[in-house]
């Protein structure tokens, strides 16, 4: 357990997309590189977006989407850093405008306050990018010095296929 504390901690935030059943690459890569990690869930992302018994097991922690009680011990020390990936329209847009309404929302409104760095890889269908909402929550998050990923739409490439989701680029820009 020393050798555990004295590793920086990382939260990924993982948000309810088809390729959330990927963050096992990121924490994979994350421990790799000499982090310990925690997952915490948008409540629809863990009702079944990704393999939450994995990820407890890759993690050595519980996954996290809704507020602890009172009294109980906290599950996760601060973090160093904050990754939200896959990071949806609903999330981003939220976000920016400092709605906290889920445990996921809430830990990026205050990751701000904290000065923690915060990285997105977002995952938004082109049409919802359009979105002028969308667009003036990049900026904001932007100006709040939050880094942003390359976007993922995950639209379907000449030939059927899909492009790789940038895991790994999460932590090239921490």
């Amino acid at each position: 357990m020393i050798e555990q504390d004295s590793k920086p901690f990382l939260y990924v935030v993982v948000c309810a997309a088809g390729i959330a059943a990927g963050v096992g690459q990121l924490i994979a890569a994350a421990q790799e590189s000499g982090w310990e990690v925690g997952v915490i869930a948008t409540p629809v992302a863990a009702s079944g977006f990704f393999d939450i018994p994995a990820v407890e097991e890759r993690t050595g922690r519980p996954i996290r989407s809704a507020w602890r009680v009172p009294g109980d011990p906290r599950p996760f020390p601060p973090p160093d850093a904050v990754v939200v990936a896959p990071a949806t329209f609903n999330t981003i847009n939220k976000w920016a405008a400092g709605t906290a309404d889920t445990l996921a929302l809430g830990t990026l409104c205050e990751a701000y306050g904290l000065g923690v760095p915060t990285v997105v890889l977002p995952c938004v269908a082109d049409a919802l990018a359009a979105h002028p909402a969308y667009q003036e929550s990049l900026i904001r998050l932007r100006g709040m010095g939050v880094r942003f990923g390359d976007p993922y739409s995950g639209e379907v490439q000449p030939g059927g296929g899909r492009p790789e989701f940038g895991w790994e680029r999460a932590l090239e820009l921490l």
